[in-house]
């Protein structure tokens, strides 16, 4: 695939649940998020940033939604759903993969914010089409198929002091 140069139109999908899960579980911080999207753009044309967000009715949590539209990220909120069961469950994947694949035709470059190896059939199917998919995640929390799948991959966890709060 293309290397990274600074006419590439890109679009980053952000898995906020994903990646707060991990950051909290391996290093008892949060996710810098301005870090993150300047890492992922690159001096790049940015198309459009998403950040895919689960609403679980914490107080802070609206601001968590403000600060992102201040960094330039489009927050797409779902409500985590209770079950019958007292379960819980919210995810984005496919909310996610409909608008890669959607945005496909109008970026050369997906920055995909995840490990969940779900993602990798996703990243098999851009790079068939022509779009370069580069993944930034925790390395000891992603698929390694996700991994193999995508042109690229950062490890977040390699740049605590970058990429952490």
């Amino acid at each position: 695939m293309t290397e990274i140069h600074p006419g590439q139109r890109v679009a980053v999908l952000v898995d906020a649940q994903n990646l707060y899960h991990t950051a909290q579980s391996l290093h008892s911080r949060n996710i810098d998020y301005s870090a993150l999207l300047d890492k992922a753009v690159q001096d790049r044309q940015l198309t459009r940033a998403i950040a895919y967000v689960i609403r679980a009715d914490s107080p802070e949590e609206e601001s968590f939604f403000e600060a992102l539209v201040d960094i330039g990220f489009e927050p797409k909120i779902k409500d985590i759903k209770t079950f019958a069961d007292g379960s819980k469950k919210a995810d984005w994947d496919v909310g996610m993969s409909l608008d890669a694949v959607t945005l496909a035709n109008h970026i050369d470059t997906l920055v995909l914010c995840t490990g969940d190896g779900d993602f990798s059939r996703l990243c098999s199917h851009l790079r068939h089409e022509g779009v370069r998919v580069e993944v930034m995640a925790f390395e000891s929390s992603t698929a390694e198929e996700l991994i193999t799948a995508a042109d690229s991959f950062l490890d977040l966890g390699e740049r605590p002091e970058t990429f952490l709060l």
